[in-house]
């Protein structure tokens, strides 16, 4: 039955000596349901991921599976577990196998299917992520896209009824991570029932039934994506989301860090899934107007220490549509690009969609579309 709970999670609770990860969790996952956990670092999602395949002992609570309850000592817990497979962000495959043994492995020793049957499910299933030609390589000639999508292949093997996905794109090159998840898409149409723990949050919105936010060792709030990254109702989870999608740097000074924040223009880019001409665009745009003419600029009039220091606003918006980068700065009404020869004009022009100059109650506000 769709509509039937496979797991059922009740006041979970786990604690180390130092540090309570899941303070009270409870929850229920209907059977076909796609789950993404999002939140910030450090708020129990792997950790009740672990929770809900026994990796982890839960300090209290109760984790029932398909109808039976895993956290009783009287429970034969292996035979619960593999009604889930799990997929790691560090792939954990036998690096002195080929990629077809990682995947009959488990078959021929849990599963009792003979050596052929567990060599034509494991072709079939590479056939299916697009790794056919690589069953007889080791995993050290496989790049980690390619390592991760012969995991999934290993875990759906097993013909679980629930896949656990822990960051399953954390450890990838940001070049690697859409063939991951177009694996894990193709399952979501097949109707799997799976919990994912990630921070592409594009992905999360696409894929998922529900979203669960945690904070703070608890599941703060849940909803659909629509529900949780459009009209989220409590606060922490408003400011989450608006992180999401603006990235904020303020005094953009002499010593501001350009290198660090061309990293963190990178990262943002990458959690909204933004193209790679997209994030390239923003980096160039902050190298043309910061380095190029507002730092100049500052610099000339003698203020890179007061009012002509520069903030920036980077803003995302998923739904409708638009990137923009919004520089904002002291001083004099300055418009930096009104030379139509001007060789920063003439770059930022074929990279963008226009700029905007507006100077109001002695702040300049320049506002690039991308």
């Amino acid at each position: 039955m769709k509509n039937q709970s496979i797991i059922s999670i009740r006041h979970l609770r786990k604690e180390y000596p130092n540090v309570v990860p899941l303070e009270d969790v409870s929850a229920e996952i209907k059977r076909g349901e796609v789950i993404s956990v999002i939140g910030p670092s450090g708020t129990g999602k792997s950790t009740l991921l672990r929770c809900i395949n026994l990796l982890e002992a839960p300090t209290s609570g109760e984790i029932m599976v398909d109808g039976v309850c895993i956290t009783d000592k009287k429970c034969k817990v292996n035979l619960v577990r593999r009604k889930m497979g799990m997929v790691f962000q560090s792939f954990y495959l036998f690096a002195h196998k080929t990629i077809i043994e990682n995947i009959m492995m488990g078959q021929t020793d849990l599963l009792g299917r003979s050596r052929q049957e567990a060599y034509d499910r494991g072709m079939e299933l590479l056939r299916t992520v697009g790794l056919s030609d690589k069953a007889l390589a080791y995993p050290d000639e496989l790049s980690g896209g390619q390592k991760q999508r012969a995991a999934i292949a290993r875990t759906v093997a097993m013909e679980p009824e629930i896949i656990l996905f822990d960051e399953p794109t954390s450890a990838l090159d940001p070049t690697m991570v859409g063939e991951v998840l177009s694996v894990i898409r193709s399952l979501a149409g097949q109707g799997m029932t799976m919990l994912i723990v990630t921070h592409e949050m594009k992905f999360a919105r696409d894929v998922s039934t529900r979203i669960f936010y945690m904070d703070q060792g608890e599941l703060y709030e849940e909803g659909t994506p629509e529900q949780i990254f459009e009209h989220p109702q409590r606060e922490r989870t408003r400011i989450f989301i608006r992180q999401l999608k603006v990235l904020h740097a303020e005094r953009m000074s002499r010593d501001f860090d350009f290198p660090a924040f061309l990293t963190r223009l990178e990262e943002f880019g990458r959690k909204q899934q933004l193209s790679q001409r997209q994030i390239y665009a923003m980096q160039l745009v902050l190298e043309e107007v910061f380095l190029q003419k507002l730092l100049p600029a500052m610099e000339q009039a003698g203020k890179t220490d007061s009012g002509w220091d520069a903030a920036l606003d980077v803003e995302y918006g998923e739904k409708e549509g638009y990137l923009q980068m919004r520089f904002s700065y002291g001083g004099p009404s300055y418009h930096p690009f009104l030379e139509e020869d001007d060789l920063s004009l003439r770059i930022l022009t074929g990279i963008t969609k226009g700029l905007e100059h507006r100077f109001l109650d002695g702040v300049n506000d320049l506002t690039v579309y991308i």
